[in-house]
């Protein structure tokens, strides 16, 4: 899997799951942790993911990770670009 592939499958998996850790990503993705961490920074410096964390919760260590628009909308595209080699 290469660096875009695993781009787009986390912001689908973001999208789907905003409070999903990095070790269950790596796990649920069979890719390192390293990788998933690098991963998602580079989505952060893009400025397609925001990270933030849970207000009320005593464990601050706790994060979520939100599409910003810009995500979102690079996603719909990649979307549209792999739908439409499906189709052929």
């Amino acid at each position: 899997m290469n660096s875009d592939e695993i781009h787009f499958d986390l912001l689908r998996r973001l999208e789907r799951k905003p409070q999903c850790s990095q070790r269950e990503l790596s796990k649920e993705m069979g890719v390192s942790l390293g990788k998933i961490n690098y991963c998602i920074n580079k989505l952060i410096v893009k400025g397609l993911v925001k990270l933030k964390n849970f207000s009320n919760n005593k464990n601050k260590r706790n994060y979520y990770y939100l599409l910003t628009p810009k995500g979102v909308e690079k996603k719909k595209k990649i979307d549209f670009f792999f739908f439409k080699i499906k189709d052929g």
